[in-house]
């Protein structure tokens, strides 16, 4: 590049830390970078934003799909990236994007631990249904336009707090996602392994090479179940997370101890899976003759989201159409239904050995059943501190 132009263009050119305020109001870690809950330093701008910074230096492959991607949907129910922001001093890429409070990760631990201390634990069923409704609408858009999500769990189901958007569910967090409608290669190929494991649908553990849409309607119904408990519905032990083998014993093991064993009658497709003879090797029908969802509330409707054949898993348009969105209480576009929220507003994070945190949110996850998996997109860390917003002088006020 002409080292004149690269000079003139830099003085030109918009710089983050010149725009916003974010420092020291760290929300999000994880393998991807870190999110600040950011203000605008001139305070022509009320608004909370998310600033997510990719980690690493320059653009991964995986920041580019996701901006691409990002640039391009428009919907009420999906994340809307407000500006790019390149860094040529360090070769940082941030991303800015409205600021959501709340996340069904965080939401569903409220409930959780509301049980625990043997309060009101169930998450509301109307909030529920809202909740619902609007993923499905979400990810209806995402499909239509030939997109799959491909990590679809609560930390990246993100809803607005109170504003001119309270109560939105915004589905989030873009870095796995793919076109599906001519792709070149199986998306197998691709990505060996997608999606959380709880999360993940059967013909993934199985190995499906030529997946579909429906592996996005699975996680759903997971996500589902866990928001009429207040538990993950397929959580296991996963010691093993980073293995790039998708079959996983433990986690087919515990579909099946909810489920039952799939029958051939029920997915004929399924002795066409890869690991199919390990499935039939490690596994035995009688095992699991008396396991269903019959002890879940809405089973009939969780059952259509949860069919271990994908080719029969219902669509989000269907589901969207199902009677059960007719029956009172009707979903609302304010999932919180107009009262007092009562969640906690999301904690600034502190810097400090950040290795050991990793660790300690790696054994939460192996060895509670409740606990978060990851610390993808606004997630959970080890400890949090609760810290001053950025200064009034330098910032603008409250929304």
């Amino acid at each position: 590049m002409d080292y004149d132009f690269k000079v003139k263009t830099a003085g030109v050119r918009a710089k983050v830390e010149d725009l916003f305020e974010y420092e020291g109001c760290k929300v999000g870690r994880g393998t991807y970078g870190h999110v600040y809950k950011a203000r605008r330093k001139d305070g022509s701008d009320t608004r909370d934003y998310a600033l997510k910074q990719i980690e690493g230096t320059g653009i991964s492959m995986s920041a580019c799909r996701e901006i691409a991607l990002l640039r391009e949907l428009k919907h009420p129910n999906v994340i809307n990236l407000q500006r790019v922001f390149l860094s040529h001093n360090d070769r940082k890429v941030y991303l800015l994007f409205d600021f959501a409070e709340h996340d069904l990760w965080h939401i569903i631990k409220f409930h959780r631990t509301a049980k625990a201390n043997k309060k009101q634990v169930l998450v509301p069923r109307g909030m529920v249904k809202s909740l619902l409704y609007q993923i499905l609408d979400g990810i209806h858009y995402l499909h239509s336009n030939w997109v799959l999500h491909r990590d679809l769990k609560p930390a990246n189901i993100l809803v607005m707090g109170e504003g001119p958007e309270r109560g939105r569910v915004k589905i989030a967090d873009m870095g796995f996602a793919r076109l599906f409608n001519s792709p070149l290669k199986p998306l197998a190929d691709l990505d060996p392994v997608v999606v959380t494991f709880w999360y993940r649908a059967p013909e993934l553990l199985l190995g499906a090479r030529h997946y579909t849409k429906a592996i996005d309607i699975w996680a759903i119904g997971c996500i589902f179940a866990e928001l009429l408990t207040s538990e993950p519905i397929f959580h296991c032990r996963q010691e093993d997370i980073k293995t790039s083998n998708p079959y996983h014993h433990d986690q087919l093991d515990r579909i099946f101890n909810v489920m039952g064993f799939p029958h051939e009658k029920d997915w004929e497709d399924i002795k066409k899976m890869p690991e199919h003879h390990t499935l039939m090797k490690d596994f035995k029908r009688s095992s699991y003759a008396s396991c269903s969802l019959v002890k879940y509330m809405e089973k009939h409707k969780l059952q259509k989201l949860l069919l271990m054949d994908p080719t029969k898993r219902i669509t989000s348009e269907q589901a969207m159409q199902d009677p059960y969105f007719l029956e009172d209480p009707v979903p609302t576009q304010d999932v919180f239904a107009g009262v007092p929220i009562p969640y906690p507003k999301r904690d600034f994070l502190t810097d400090e050995e950040q290795e050991d945190k990793s660790d300690a949110s790696k054994t939460a996850a192996a060895n509670n059943q409740g606990g978060n998996q990851d610390n993808n997109n606004h997630g959970p860390s080890a400890k949090r501190v609760r810290m001053a917003p950025p200064p009034p002088t330098t910032t603008a006020g409250n929304q």
